[in-house]
């Protein structure tokens, strides 16, 4: 790229682009191989996502009414744009009360061991070594972030559902028509909401999971860069990840395929957003 700030017309917006954080940032992905750290996220989250999803449905199982286990599966449906009806979602709530404990234990372990990869990745996008943590206590440090990312997801999915309710509150009170200036303001209101709840889980992600203190202000505007980012990859790719799963060439393995596509798409995503 150099060679192109000699240019005479495009050599100076050259210059100016080498300067900006965004080059720095393509810069580090480069030096840390970014697409293959995404590569890993992308393994062990499409190996890890079904456990973790069992077992979280057999928590809910026995925590929540059938109201708001339906409700968790409509917003679960809502991160996996395009192929949710293929996926089953549904099916697997249902039966997750059935995980015995030994199995929930089982689950429970491969979750902890994607916490542990996540964190690797996202320690290696900061150039820092392994911690050297002993292992019994690396695992138990392990679950309790697993923990803590599912407090943090209850916590955004309850922001959510919350301020989704106050805005529809509103709309009706204002007496706005459904198909009108209302449906716009729900679908702005919708997204505003998405986006807010995406924050909080990235906000622990890029911080605890690492390990890192990075200035404040990074990670604020990380964590708006990711969470707009994941909305709109949301919005784009629906279409396409619908296709993937539905094209013959593929067969039964149409679903699985898409799925993948859409983890390495959000890991990418996260990687640069570190």
């Amino acid at each position: 790229m150099d060679w192109l700030s000699g240019l005479p017309v495009i050599g100076p917006a050259v210059t100016w682009l080498m300067t900006t954080h965004l080059w720095r940032a393509y810069e580090r992905m480069l030096r840390v191989h970014w697409t293959r750290l995404a590569a890993a996220i992308t393994f062990t989250s499409f190996i890890a996502v079904f456990p973790l999803l069992t077992v979280a449905a057999a928590v809910g199982a026995s925590v929540l009414s059938d109201r708001q286990l339906h409700d968790l599966e409509n917003r679960l449906a809502d991160q996996i744009p395009g192929i949710a009806e293929q996926l089953d979602l549904a099916g697997l709530i249902e039966n997750a009360g059935t995980v015995g404990l030994i199995a929930g234990a089982v689950l429970l372990f491969i979750g902890i061991g994607w916490v542990e990869s996540l964190r690797d990745c996202l320690r290696a996008v900061w150039e820092k070594d392994d911690d050297g943590t002993n292992f019994f206590v690396g695992k138990l440090r392990d679950g309790g972030l697993l923990l803590g990312l599912g407090g943090v997801a209850v916590l955004s999915l309850a922001c959510s559902a919350f301020a989704s309710a106050a805005v529809g509150n509103a709309v009706r009170a204002l007496g706005l028509a459904p198909g009108g200036l209302g449906s716009i303001l729900l679908t702005v209101a919708g997204f505003c909401i998405a986006v807010l709840a995406d924050f909080l889980l990235l906000l622990y992600i890029l911080t605890k999971l690492p390990g890192v203190r990075p200035p404040r202000r990074a990670v604020v505007l990380a964590g708006l860069f990711g969470a707009v980012g994941f909305e709109l990859l949301k919005l784009l790719l629906s279409g396409y990840l619908k296709g993937v799963a539905a094209r013959s060439m593929y067969g039964a393995f149409g679903t699985p395929v898409a799925l993948l596509l859409w983890i390495n798409f959000t890991a990418k995503l996260l990687v640069f957003c570190a």
